[in-house]
């Protein structure tokens, strides 16, 4: 064992320079992003993994590093059968003593317990491990994500998946040359009416849906600046050194695979401005006072930002990012098509052909979204309402990654998901910088959009007759 990681440590010193070290590294990084080109396109250096299959893994072992967003997760793996939980990692002992309370409630055995500032190696390099969970701070996203695969590991890691173009094309690239599934876990996809759309898009009750928007409205003032929220204040780090959109995947993950964007389409650029800093600094104001260090500092995060996609295909997504006004939680879900329109919030709505003046009255809209009830939802959604996990789509995710692991199945979301949904984050940066300048998107798929099947509504029952 020793040796093997010698040889790891030596093997993978040059793959982890690729990872982001730090929201000041990455400050730096981005310095002169106003001018700097991102590169668009790479030469390939591994294979494919569009629509990768692995061999089926009856029992799926997994190791989870952050048990503080990580915790549902966790619970999710331990109420769902053909699975072990080996081991749990992270820097605060009650955040282990929770997780380890989890597992017993579940009827599981203790996992093993890391708890140094780089023990997560230590996880990834364990012999009886085949997914890694990676629920920790944004910068520790890559590194880990990185070092698992080369160590053999499938991961799957929280939101957004990369901060920097950079460490997009390092997960593609990495994810190709080891085979191995590289998933962001991004749970707003199995949220209950967003499948339904989802259903409703792919049996053409909307027409061609040509805009969609999406949004992350949730106010965090409290937990960015108060000093037992995050640890070590990492978000108010990242806000204090970036504006842009840094979180751009829940409002998009799910209207990107309602418009088939890496299948079938693909996001060609994009032009993105932020509005002036207020809300963290009055409420830092307001929590330690006026003249405090925390309410005078010049916070570099623009309270809203918005980014206007384009696609190859001439279609447009919108995507808004605002974590610091008292407002309302809200992630939009608006889709835009030939025969119809859809919104979420702050109240599901359907408007159709012949009467699209008006939305749908409340009994026909019921009908109809139980009539196109995703098939998912309706074989897990009862027990995923009873486990929890923002109202059951993180037991939804779970579930189905899951059961396609011990399938041999493709992942609803690859690699070239998570890249291009989270390339945003430095992109709109770019952009904002740059008097709303566009910006082009990378192809992270190497051409392979053109000819990729958009994500399907799988059939529960035809798959378990």
């Amino acid at each position: 064992m020793n040796n093997r990681r010698e040889f790891l440590k030596k093997s993978l010193l040059g793959g982890l320079a690729l990872g982001t070290g730090s929201v000041a590294g990455m400050a730096q990084s981005y310095a002169g992003a106003a001018t700097k080109k991102v590169q668009s396109q790479r030469a390939r250096k591994g294979k494919s993994v569009m629509g990768f299959r692995c061999a089926p893994i009856p029992e799926v072992r997994a190791a989870f590093i952050g048990v503080a967003r990580g915790w549902g997760h966790l619970t999710s793996f331990a109420n769902t059968d053909g699975t072990k939980i080996v081991a749990i990692c992270d820097l605060r002992p009650e955040r282990i003593e929770n997780a380890q309370k989890a597992l017993k409630n579940a009827g599981r055995p203790e996992a093993a317990v890391y708890t140094g500032e780089e023990d997560w190696k230590k996880v990834c390099e364990r012999d009886d491990i085949d997914i890694i969970i990676n629920s920790t701070p944004w910068e520790l996203h890559v590194p880990i994500a990185l070092y698992a695969m080369k160590c053999g590991k499938h991961v799957a890691t929280e939101v957004p998946i990369a901060l920097s173009v950079n460490d997009c094309w390092a997960l593609v690239e990495t994810a190709e040359k080891t085979q191995r599934h590289c998933m962001m876990l991004e749970n707003c996809c199995y949220d209950f009416f967003e499948l339904a759309t989802l259903n409703m898009a792919r049996k053409g009750l909307f027409g061609e849906i040509f805009h969609g928007e999406g949004a992350y409205l949730h106010d965090l003032r409290d937990l960015k600046l108060q000093k037992e929220g995050y640890h070590k204040m990492w978000r108010l780090e990242y806000s204090k050194k970036h504006t842009g959109d840094p979180y751009p995947t829940h409002g998009l993950g799910p209207i990107a695979q309602i418009m088939n964007i890496n299948r079938g389409d693909r996001i060609d650029y994009l032009t993105s401005m932020s509005t002036k800093q207020y809300g963290l600094s009055l409420y830092a104001e307001k929590l330690y006072g006026a003249g405090s260090p925390e309410a005078e500092f010049a916070y570099k995060m623009g309270d809203i930002t918005q980014t206007l996609l384009h696609t190859v295909n001439g279609h447009s997504l919108l995507v808004v990012h605002d974590t610091s006004s008292p407002l309302p939680y809200d992630r939009i879900h608006k889709l835009v098509g030939t025969k119809g329109y859809a919104i979420k919030y702050p109240e599901e709505k359907i408007a159709l052909e012949p009467h699209p003046h008006n939305f749908l009255k409340s009994e026909d809209f019921k009908t109809l979204v139980e009539q196109y009830q995703h098939p998912l939802t309706k074989f897990i959604g009862e027990k995923a309402k009873a486990i929890g996990g923002h109202g059951g789509m993180d037991y939804t995710m779970i579930w189905r990654l899951i059961y396609c692991l011990q399938n041999g199945l493709p992942l609803d979301q690859d690699v070239y998901d998570g890249v291009t949904w989270s390339c945003i984050t430095e992109l709109s940066e770019r952009s904002t910088l740059n008097r709303s300048a566009s910006v082009d998107v990378p192809d992270f798929t190497y051409g392979d959009w053109k000819t990729a099947k958009p994500w399907p509504v799988i059939d529960m029952d035809t798959v378990f007759s």
